[in-house]
């Protein structure tokens, strides 16, 4: 079917309720309605996510019950009796609405619901998951993209999202629903009586608060330093609550909430973007912290899966800015640092994390004689594949894992990142190094001074719908036909092609294959230390370019880390 004709179905056919057909007889860009019924919504990294709307091309109702009914078909497929599924969901526009939706149509087909009373942070439910033996979950939320945007990730029993072959598999059952009226669902009355619906709450709050005590390490650091002052923001979203208790039972007494972004608001009034990555995200909170003389300032994004952090340096009075490599490292840094004091660091440790983490996460691996297993595809969902096998063979275990992107999951008690845990690791080790003088700049410092400047950054070229699409494919293609060889005044001494599974030494041009992970990605090595990554989205048309960097100095790196995403980008204008 033609976008002309699947549009035209939309607009003609009763299924779909008056307010979608109004919507969809106001478009008068053709462009615009092509992007909206070229294709479905497709899993990408962050499961199913798009902008919100009328079309196959959106995240609607009629979008969230097909991906539903695909999934319940998997699901029976499975075999498995009485499977049951948990839901929960974000601040977001529609959030609780499609919930719901998801859980009406899995009842409607058989299958048990649990569903969350009110909103709740991703790592709970992925812990959910777990702690209610179910056999998967899905989790409404866009993360921390733009209040336009809302998803759908699907996570299994185990916890983690679900990847290759597995999410192939899923969508390939959704794309075989060719008529909407197909589609089951029941009323919420009926799924309640006949108790395939039931709503969950404080019992699974209290079970993952529980299993979060566990990670703290020094309680008496914490005890010693309970009075220093933290200021934190959940962005108008689902990190309020927890955070809010996890840092109370701690003991930590001058927390200070940014009042404007504790009102829930799926249309984020303070925020272009609710996203920790954005300096934005930080300007209230920086200025309480100014006013009442806080040590730290603490983000987290709506579904409280990242966090972001600003802390106090003394020296200048002024708040410096953390990406998520930085409180990334210091955090494992602390991590290994206190497991291996109290000797409880374990045989064949393992630190778990993604191609594109900072090389000094590599070094403070090294330091403690734990493996760092990074070579592994972009998206936390890739680190709880590597918990999964570890558990599965044996040949290691689990201590931290991080990725970039300002996530980091402490345990194994649930297989996403969580900001939840993380700002109770984070505020432990602000303790600690109260303790001695120190605040967490004033040890980012130090780290820099022992394993070198090392500066890494994300940007992004944006295109537009179906003819973008095409274009991002025709550049990937000719960066493999074409391979390049200089970038600048950097060499390039190795690229590795995850689609093609090579790694090609362009001194020699030697091939060699296999080892990594397959992605339509490519990866290359320069001289001098600087790398770059170049990645086409899965959601929605652009490219992403990860690159690095390391230098002799602060500003050393930062001037060279500036020239290097110059050169980069201009590759690709």
């Amino acid at each position: 079917m033609s976008y002309k004709d699947e549009y035209n179905y939309w607009l003609s056919s009763d299924y779909f309720d008056e307010a979608t057909r109004a919507e969809l007889r106001g478009l008068t860009d053709e462009k615009e309605i092509e992007d909206r019924f070229y294709k479905g919504l497709e899993f990408g990294t962050g499961g199913l996510r798009g902008v919100m709307g009328a079309g196959s091309n959106r995240m609607n109702i009629y979008t969230v019950r097909k991906a539903t009914q695909g999934l319940a078909n998997y699901i029976s497929k499975t075999g498995v009796e009485r499977p049951s599924v948990v839901i929960s969901y974000d601040n977001r526009n529609n959030s609780s609405r499609f919930a719901l939706e998801t859980a009406l149509c899995l009842c409607a087909s058989g299958i048990k619901v649990y569903l969350f009373d009110e909103l709740r942070p991703t790592p709970e439910l992925s812990f959910a998951v777990r702690y209610l033996n179910c056999l998967a979950g899905v989790n409404i939320t866009a993360s921390h993209n733009p209040k336009e945007y809302n998803g759908y990730k699907v996570y299994w029993s185990d916890g983690a999202q679900i990847v290759s072959p597995q999410d192939k598999e899923i969508i390939a059952e959704v794309n075989a629903i060719s008529d909407y009226t197909s589609i089951k669902t029941m009323s919420e009355n009926e799924a309640l009586e006949s108790g395939l619906l039931s709503y969950i709450g404080s019992d699974v709050d209290d079970a993952y608060a529980a299993t979060l005590h566990k990670l703290i390490m020094a309680p008496e650091e914490i005890e010693a330093a309970k009075d220093i002052k933290i200021v934190y923001s959940p962005l108008h979203g689902t990190g309020l609550k927890p955070v809010k208790r996890m840092l109370s039972e701690m003991g930590f007494s001058n927390v200070y909430i940014v009042e404007e972004q504790a009102v829930q608001d799926g249309d984020f009034p303070t925020l272009r973007s609710p996203n920790p990555e954005s300096p934005e995200a930080y300007i209230l909170g920086v200025e309480l912290a100014k006013k009442v003389g806080a040590e730290l300032v603490l983000v987290t994004d709506p579904d409280g899966d990242r966090l972001g952090m600003y802390s106090l340096d003394k020296k200048s009075g002024e708040y410096k800015e953390f990406t998520g490599n930085m409180f990334g490292a210091l955090v494992c840094d602390y991590v290994l640092m206190q497991k291996k004091e109290k000797g409880i660091l374990s045989e064949n440790p393992a630190v778990t994390t993604t191609v594109v983490i900072t090389d000094m996460v590599k070094d403070i691996c090294h330091k403690y004689g734990v493996l760092c297993d990074y070579n592994n595809l972009i998206g936390f969902k890739y680190i709880a594949t590597k918990i999964r096998n570890y558990e599965a063979d044996g040949s290691h275990t689990y201590e931290f894992g991080l990725e970039d992107s300002f996530g980091c999951l402490p345990g194994t008690y649930s297989r996403d990142k969580d900001a939840v845990g993380t700002v109770m690791l984070l505020c432990e080790a602000a303790a600690y190094y109260a303790n001695r003088g120190m605040t967490l700049w004033d040890r980012m410092c130090q780290l820099f001074e022992d394993f070198g400047y090392y500066k890494e950054k994300i940007t992004s070229v944006k295109f537009a719908g179906k003819e973008g699409t095409e274009k991002i494919s025709s550049m990937i293609q000719n960066l493999r036909e074409n391979p390049v060889s200089s970038v600048g005044d950097y060499t390039v001494t190795e690229i590795y092609d995850y689609k093609l599974g090579t790694t090609t030494d362009m001194s020699t041009g030697a091939v060699v294959e296999g080892g990594l992970p397959k992605s339509n990605m490519i990866y290359y090595q320069l001289s001098d230390g600087a790398w770059f990554l170049v990645r086409p989205s899965g959601t929605e048309p652009k490219i992403k370019f990860y690159y690095g960097v390391k230098g002799l100095s602060a500003s050393d790196s930062a001037d060279k880390l500036s020239e290097l995403g110059d050169l980069v980008k201009g590759m690709f204008e």
